[in-house]
């Protein structure tokens, strides 16, 4: 369970590494004979996403998960402009330095943007290392199917600098919450974990500037999409369907635009199937592996 303890252990766990003059948070684990994996987060929260797997896949593969410049405990340069390609970027170098060999991902929400990124580098040739495959789970792969919150409208419009003022836990807590199944709602102390890692650095003061990636996959949509149509490697969605983000209406979407992507349904789940019900991700996840 994520609770404000457990995220202070997380950020001990981990460590900082240097790029491009900021400093970001990373967990590695795992032997270092297994499959390589890495993870990638959502939006607004972080590497901490992933705590209810870790020690699942930990005992599987060679872990690396990381916060993205301006999640969590990394780096918030508050007059940046940022955007998913130097996110992307990010996610490249530290496959490369951290992994070094050919991997797998999983990615979610934000991070399934960076994730259809490198499927494009890899189809072009410009990956240090190639990918294994990559399993989806809820996040915008196609914009057109992209439901944003009423929060995240505001936040994008002219005055998203004013609202980042007003928001405060009980707030956050009431979005934040929309987006999860009917009977996986989060309780009090991972609204607190959550709420207190988004704060760290200031971190709750930057949300409209991290919202641009909205407008980024607008930008790259076509070239993103074409990783669904002809993806370079597997590739698969795992999805909490209850998601009114980008639920059961988006893997109708990918099926309709190509319906050889397996898909599996996880219809009690919202928007974070792996903090809701990490054991069936894990599940779905093996079964898509284990048909590689």
């Amino acid at each position: 369970m994520i609770t404000p303890q457990s995220a202070e252990q997380w950020r001990k766990d981990g460590q900082f590494i240097e790029w491009n003059g900021h400093q970001i948070f990373v967990r590695t684990g795992g032997d270092p004979s297994a499959p390589p994996l890495l993870l990638l987060h959502g939006f607004p929260t972080s590497s901490l996403d992933w705590l209810p797997m870790w020690a699942d896949l930990t005992a599987r593969y060679r872990v690396v998960a990381f916060d993205f410049l301006g999640f969590g405990f990394s780096d918030k340069p508050k007059g940046h402009h940022y955007d998913l390609q130097e996110q992307s970027d990010l996610a490249a170098n530290l496959a490369e330095t951290l992994l070094g060999e050919d991997f797998h991902l999983l990615v979610h929400d934000y991070g399934v943007s960076p994730g259809q990124e490198l499927l494009a580098r890899h189809g072009e040739g410009r990956l240090a290392h190639k990918l294994l495959s990559c399993a989806f789970l809820n996040g915008g792969l196609l914009p057109a199917q992209h439901r944003a919150r009423p929060i995240q409208k505001l936040l994008t419009g002219p005055f998203g600098w004013l609202f980042v003022r007003l928001m405060n836990r009980e707030r956050f807590g009431k979005s934040f919450s929309e987006v999860f199944g009917k009977d996986t709602q989060p309780g009090a102390a991972e609204l607190d974990a959550y709420w207190a890692v988004i704060r760290t650095h200031g971190g709750h003061r930057l949300q409209h500037k991290l919202l641009h990636y909205i407008a980024d996959r607008r930008t790259h949509g076509p070239r993103w999409e074409a990783q669904l149509t002809h993806p370079p490697c597997p590739i698969a969605l795992i999805n909490g369907t209850q998601d009114p983000v980008s639920g059961g209406h988006l893997v109708d979407a990918v099926a309709a635009l190509n319906p050889e992507v397996p898909a599996w349904r996880l219809d009690h789940l919202g928007h974070y199937p792996q903090t809701e019900g990490a054991a069936d991700v894990l599940a779905a996840y093996e079964e898509f592996r284990g048909g590689l």
